[in-house]
């Protein structure tokens, strides 16, 4: 499987970590991960972790700027495409076509050749701008998939959400993976 992943400058670089570092360890998965400058700068503020680190974690990393990149053209063939975190900017560019960017060219070329793409837009309150662009790509198959924490599973610790998220993301894509935090019904209405 082939995975684009594009980390942009909205708040939540810390979920791309994560999945990158999942995907990392599955042997049937290459990743193409572009960073824009704003994510690298939110990924410096909000946590620990390095950009070399996070670019690491790249099968195949390219530039935000680079336009002519492989992932540009829809004769290259991916699985599918995820933005995480998805900035409003990010967002309303691939919602009116506007590829000024790699991570927003890559997503319109997933949108024309029918692949799938999923977003995580990190923003709120929203506004109607946001929503109407979010709809916008709902209409195009696009998946919407915003950071939003569950507590069925009485998570304990912030790892505890931000994993939550990331298993909820891969399912998007088929990937599977198997943790103690699905769902398994209300404990008094079970048999």
């Amino acid at each position: 499987m082939d995975l684009i992943v594009g980390i942009s400058g909205a708040t939540g670089t810390v979920y791309a970590v994560r999945f990158l570092e999942i995907l990392k360890e599955m042997k049937d998965v290459t990743t193409h991960v572009i960073i824009s400058k704003w994510a690298k700068a939110n990924l410096q503020v909000e946590t620990d972790y390095t950009i070399k680190y996070l670019e690491s974690l790249a099968d195949e990393l390219y530039n935000n700027n680079n336009l002519g990149a492989k992932i540009s053209s829809g004769s290259f063939i991916t699985d599918g495409m995820i933005i995480l975190p998805c900035s409003m900017k990010t967002l309303s560019a691939i919602s009116n076509g506007y590829s000024d960017s790699l991570i927003s060219r890559a997503a319109d070329v997933v949108l024309k050749e029918g692949r799938k793409l999923v977003v995580c837009p990190r923003e709120t309150p929203l506004n109607t701008i946001h929503l109407e662009n979010m709809t916008k790509l709902s209409k195009m198959g696009a998946r919407i998939v915003p950071p939003m924490p569950s507590f069925y599973n009485n998570p304990k610790t912030l790892d505890d959400i931000i994993n939550q998220h990331v298993v909820r993301i891969l399912d998007q894509f088929g990937i599977h993976v198997r943790n103690g935090h699905r769902w398994n019904g209300m404990a008094k209405n079970r048999a």
